[in-house]
């Protein structure tokens, strides 16, 4: 029922933008995760707040990552792996080494 009451508030109509108000609209966001706009009383569009986009975003990566390794498996691409434990011997790294490290934000 709560995903329900969720949805149900989440619509707004298209006739609010075009009375003025999408600045209340876009103040939504900053406590919703998505907006759905009507047309018509039918869904036409999904309004995102950032934060919401870049979390599918990154699930969005994370799936074609897996797509691509299990077609890599799949094609015989296990055969050149090498383990973690003899990555880590052969550059040289200790698992006090990878703890002691710095968080680093890749982009």
């Amino acid at each position: 029922m709560a995903i329900t009451t969720d949805v149900l508030n989440s619509l707004i109509s298209i006739t609010q933008f075009n009375k003025g108000q999408a600045s209340k609209i876009f103040d939504r966001l900053r406590t919703e995760r998505q907006l759905v706009v009507l047309k018509n009383n039918a869904p036409s569009a999904v309004i995102l707040s950032p934060e919401e986009y870049e979390r599918l975003a990154e699930i969005e990566e994370d799936y074609q990552l897996l797509l691509l390794a299990q077609q890599r498996i799949a094609n015989g691409g296990m055969e050149r792996t090498v383990t973690f434990n003899d990555a880590m011997v052969d550059l040289g790294i200790s698992e006090t080494d990878l703890n002691e490290a710095e968080d680093v934000e890749i982009e």
